[in-house]
């Protein structure tokens, strides 16, 4: 009898400290999947080039994690991407710097060939959290619905059992790691392909410096005068609008 009670409860304890064993350091794989056409215009000179390009953009981000900070930073080009060398560069030169112990974030955005840093506070996001649940990297995740720049709806899954509050990108603040992202408006999904916890090098996770910063104020204005007589020129107003509204959104996402 007593075999069987010391028995029970080793595996009650076995079973207690398994479902506790939450990670706070990894490296999370993304691959990262736009539909560039889609996100291209009408007009002939865009309708060509189209024919040379794969209909989707296919890169691998990782996204580095311990101490409750965090680095999100290019890493490879799928085999399947067909584009030239200028869609890809600012892919390979983004990079995103949480502290989410200070609340401060640093950022690296190549806009028009210009590397341009932030240094700000992180930004807030209104979540809904609702019922819809998904595995993701062997993860149970739960869906979230969150809009950013007042306009544009994000769909996440973020698992609980990952505890840091981070996510792809610009994107934060769910009780957990999100491991799926989507941006219907700009054509893009992050998916989480694996999560090594086996970290030993934190020596990454630091922000990008530089002679100039800018918050995100100020590159607003700088971008809403850089582009206030862009795409203005004849053709579908309504394209030409959506083509700004994407640039400007890739420029704070």
């Amino acid at each position: 009898m007593k075999t069987i009670f010391f028995f029970i409860t080793a595996l009650f304890f076995t079973m207690t400290s398994n479902a506790q064993q939450f990670v706070d350091k990894a490296v999370i794989e993304y691959e990262v999947n736009t539909n560039l056409k889609k996100t291209m215009s009408n007009d002939s000179w865009d309708e060509k080039m189209k024919e040379n390009l794969s209909d989707l953009k296919i890169s691998y981000f990782n996204y580095t994690f311990a101490d409750n900070k965090s680095i999100f930073k290019f890493d490879r080009w799928s085999p399947k991407t067909r584009i030239p060398k200028y869609l890809k560069d600012s892919d390979e030169e983004n990079s995103w710097y949480f502290d989410f112990n200070t609340g401060i974030m640093n950022m690296q955005k190549q806009i028009g060939g210009t590397n341009f840093v932030v240094t700000d506070s992180i930004p807030k996001i209104e979540w809904k959290i609702t019922n819809e649940n998904r595995e993701i990297a062997g993860y149970n995740c739960r869906k979230a619905i969150g809009k950013i720049m007042g306009e544009v709806y994000i769909f996440a899954f973020y698992t609980d059992d990952i505890t840091i509050s981070g996510g792809p990108v610009s994107i934060s603040g769910l009780p957990g790691m999100i491991l799926g992202l989507t941006i219907p408006r700009l054509y893009t999904s992050y998916v989480a392909t694996k999560v090594d916890v086996t970290l030993s090098d934190t020596a990454i996770i630091k922000p990008i410096t530089a002679k100039k910063t800018f918050d995100l104020k100020e590159l607003k204005t700088i971008f809403e005068e850089k582009t206030k007589d862009w795409f203005s020129y004849g053709g579908d107003k309504e394209e030409n609008e959506r083509q700004k509204n994407m640039f400007l959104w890739n420029a704070f996402l």
